[in-house]
């Protein structure tokens, strides 16, 4: 976009000091909405809330939509009454109910006092669906036909009602009482001719989403059927709204962010790291930190326990972190793949069987393959007792550490659970305890005779 280089962030600064702020409205007209967003971040604070309020109304409620909520909280924290109420009335249903979701209760009250009776109804609904569903996130705006109509109907229905809704090409059918009959492409309707009645167009097959079903489910469903939109029904199957790609979008952004967070042993942070302050980042570490020193005081007992053994065969401590660490590897790539086929749908919980018999065989290969390694890595450095020991402990504690990073997923997906939580850390530490007491009891049968 040739027209984004025709002015810098110091052009705009000057434009801004000699109060030339229609200027900078003017020069961003050809702008993309997300570029302008991030131009209007680069600047001084007081300059951002300039240019935003000299953009018009309804590009600047579309540069808005693009901001993160911390930066949405500081613009509106600067707007008039005035200002807000004309910005919320531009916003999409669906964006304004996620910027009204993320911001604090006292602060959502006072803006929904702000819009018109229309909006404010239409913003209760969606906020009134549970946290984390689709309805939250759908949108009401799109078109609805009848089908009785006739083509021709139709089309004079889309241009005098269709300026408003998000997508042209996918238009939703119902009866007189709102329930979804079926799904028909605007070509569809352009090609065929006047008189054709919509309802001799259907074939009654379309994939809807629950208004009540939780908002991954969305991701699954746009991806497997290769839509841009899908309705949205009520329980009772009445049309609600429309979910769009870009909204799926954000929503898989956001959900991988947080399992990349839980796979490190860290509570999910609801924000971007750069706007989380240290004592926001410390709460959300710490708890995750503390069980897991409980998990680690297992491994402590454990050398405790056979401390007579450490003493008695010094070299045993030689071979502790080596066995230690490929059993915590081992289990973590394991529990990596079991997570993400799981999140992706790849495994049903019903099939944890097949995964199960597939990973004792890798299990098997693999200890065998880094058990032999072992093996001649302890005839070097100790005879063959010390090699006997630390290679049928290396096959053990790999084969443990696969199927363990196997049902683990399994297991808290079936107890409710996000399985991402079967995290790096969690599963190392786990191994801490089990690798060394595998290693100690085949240590005190071989080395004890």
């Amino acid at each position: 976009m040739p027209e984004q280089t025709l002015i810098s962030d110091l052009e705009v600064e000057e434009l801004i000091a000699n109060n030339q702020l229609k200027a900078v409205s003017e020069r961003l007209t050809n702008w993309a909405k997300p570029e302008v967003a991030d131009l209007i971040l680069r600047l001084d604070k007081p300059h951002q809330i300039l240019v935003f309020r000299a953009l018009p109304r309804q590009r600047a409620a579309d540069v808005f939509a693009h901001f993160e909520p911390e930066h949405q909280d500081r613009i509106l924290e600067a707007l008039t009454d005035g200002d807000t109420r004309h910005l919320l009335a531009n916003l999409n249903p669906d964006d304004r109910t996620a910027m009204l979701e993320e911001l604090p209760a006292t602060v959502t009250r006072r803006l929904m006092q702000l819009l018109s009776p229309e909006d404010m109804a239409e913003s209760s609904q969606l906020l009134g669906y549970p946290e984390e569903s689709i309805g939250r996130m759908m949108t009401p705006d799109y078109i609805r036909l009848r089908a009785e109509w006739t083509c021709e109907q139709a089309l004079a229905h889309i241009r005098k009602y269709g300026r408003d809704s998000e997508i042209f090409n996918i238009l939703y059918v119902t009866d007189g009482n709102g329930l979804l009959i079926d799904i028909v492409r605007l070509r569809r309707i352009i090609m065929e001719a006047p008189d054709v009645v919509i309802r001799d167009m259907l074939n009654y097959q379309f994939v809807s989403l629950s208004a009540f079903d939780d908002r991954e489910v969305a991701v699954e469903k746009i991806k497997r059927y290769d839509v841009n939109a899908l309705p949205v029904v009520d329980s009772e199957g009445v049309l609600v709204g429309i979910v769009t790609v870009d909204d799926i979008f954000d929503v898989a952004e956001e959900e991988a962010t947080e399992d990349f967070q839980k796979g490190a042993a860290v509570a999910p942070l609801d924000m971007n790291y750069t706007a989380a302050s240290s004592g926001f980042l410390f709460r959300k570490r710490i708890g995750w930190l503390v069980i897991l020193i409980f998990v680690n005081l297992l491994s402590a007992a454990i050398i405790s326990k056979y401390q007579e053994y450490l003493v008695e065969y010094i070299v045993l401590a030689f071979f502790m972190p080596l066995l230690i660490a490929s059993g915590g590897n081992t289990g973590a790539q394991s529990a990596t793949l079991m997570v993400r086929a799981i999140s992706t749908g790849d495994l049903k919980l019903d099939g944890w069987y097949h995964a199960f018999g597939k990973e004792i065989l890798v299990g098997v290969m693999l200890g065998g393959a880094m058990g032999v390694l072992t093996w001649l890595l302890g005839i070097y450095r100790s005879g063959f007792d010390m090699a006997l020991v630390v290679g049928s402990s290396m096959v053990a504690i790999v084969v443990v550490a696969n199927l363990i990073g196997v049902l683990l997923p399994f297991t808290l997906t079936k107890l409710k659970l996000d399985p991402a939580v079967a995290s790096s850390p969690l599963i190392t530490s786990v191994m801490d305890a089990v690798g060394l007491l595998i290693y100690f009891s085949i240590a005190a049968t071989v080395l004890g005779q």
